[in-house]
């Protein structure tokens, strides 16, 4: 699953590198203050739960102006 890490196809669906990492981080957070997964766990680490609930789009990375912007439309 770490694999997933050296593919441009998940760089490309975050944005780049660094929102990537910035994703992974504030997953990983969450995770570790006790969210669900929204994979199943299946024996994985949090960063192969985090990597594979990126590569199946249940996460994505907003940047924190388009999420104030989106909650003001509402």
């Amino acid at each position: 699953m770490i694999e997933a890490l050296k593919s441009d196809e998940i760089v490309n669906k975050c944005g780049g590198r660094f929102k990537l990492t910035a994703l992974i981080q504030r997953r990983m957070a969450e995770l570790m203050e006790g969210a669900r997964p929204l994979v199943e766990r299946q024996g994985r680490s949090d960063l192969e739960l985090v990597i594979e609930e990126i590569v199946q789009d249940k996460i994505t990375y907003v940047l924190p102006s388009q999420a104030e912007n989106e909650s003001d439309s509402d």
